[in-house]
């Protein structure tokens, strides 16, 4: 009777043990950041950090880049990201109209570094309740085609 006691005892107070964190980025909640809607907010200056400085979007939409970020968005990014609603991330409709599309590549270039350095993507990943984007290995010039759909979908 008492190793029963002893044992579930033993096992309470292993569980109730605060666990270390599974992921290396960390931040606390507080009223006024979890009642903003930092995904609505409209940043055009912000560039993000990595590898992308300018992009040169042209007036007329290259229906072939189109195709090409459809199937790359279809493929790595349509898990998360859903089309006009709010899911695991923000939605990519609009987004060319609230961020930079230098900031889109890096935020898909260099997730990890934006996520620790970039304010606007550590407010994002706490709007989003701690999920992080996953790195899809993409290069620059699939992360433009990704760009160039999020055009048509404005």
């Amino acid at each position: 009777m008492y190793r029963i006691v002893i044992t579930l005892s033993l096992l309470l107070i292993f569980q109730c043990q605060p666990k270390e964190a599974s992921n290396k980025f960390s931040f606390e909640k507080n009223e006024k950041q979890s009642s903003r809607k930092v995904s609505m907010l409209v940043d055009l200056k912000n560039k993000g950090i990595g590898p992308v400085s300018s992009v040169v979007l042209e007036e007329a939409i290259d229906s072939v880049l189109v195709r090409r970020g459809r199937l790359m968005y279809q493929e790595k990014c349509m898990v998360c990201h859903k089309i006009g609603s709010k899911f695991i991330g923000p939605p990519p409709n609009g987004i060319l109209k609230r961020r930079t599309p230098e900031w889109v590549m890096n935020m898909i270039l260099n997730t990890d570094e934006m996520l620790q350095k970039d304010s606007l993507a550590k407010a994002l990943f706490m709007e989003f309740d701690g999920q992080l984007m996953t790195n899809q290995n993409l290069n620059e010039e699939e992360s433009r085609a990704i760009v160039e759909y999020f055009r048509v979908l404005e």
